[in-house]
């Protein structure tokens, strides 16, 4: 399971003093998580939605020396975040959107960052996982064509195309 692949690294991670920012668009996902931890008596900050005091949590991941690890719902934590003190990022589970696991690596990766960032998308195969993930790069490469102005015409694309890179 993710978790039997994630907790080691995240133990690992925590002996050696790095922090680590873990998504889900899932709050059972976190939940899970969030059990694994304290069951460890690891020190966390956690944000989803219906955190309140969002500033609050955000300065203690990332000036409380003892915060390792941020559990974020992807959606309530993607934009908006400055967490330089992570240095890696885990994201649990693909969003149909690229840019949305973008953004949400990017909270890492901000001017002010002084190391190099590491993100792991955890993928369980044979699964719809991997069919979404084929879905982010079709509209990764279909976006940097037109970005790119390689020379495709938007002419050619078809309407599928185009309702993929706007869903």
């Amino acid at each position: 399971s993710k978790l039997e692949v994630l907790c080691p690294h995240l133990e690992e991670l925590i002996e050696e003093g790095h922090k680590s920012l873990v998504f889900s668009q899932f709050t059972s996902m976190l939940a899970i998580v969030r059990k694994h931890l304290d069951e460890r008596g690891v020190k966390y900050a956690y944000l989803d939605g219906q955190t309140r005091k969002r500033k609050q949590v955000v300065e203690q991941f990332q000036s409380d020396p003892e915060t390792h690890v941020f559990l974020i719902s992807l959606k309530a934590g993607g934009l908006g975040l400055n967490l330089t003190e992570a240095e890696y990022v885990f994201l649990l589970d693909p969003w149909w959107n690229p840019a949305v696991e973008a953004q949400a690596i990017d909270r890492a990766h901000r001017v002010g960052q002084t190391k190099q960032v590491f993100a792991y998308r955890l993928i369980c195969k044979g699964t719809v996982e991997e069919k979404i993930l084929e879905l982010q790069t079709k509209k990764r490469e279909l976006a940097d064509a037109i970005l790119d102005a390689d020379g495709t015409p938007l002419s050619d694309l078809t309407t599928e195309d185009l309702e993929m890179l706007l869903s």
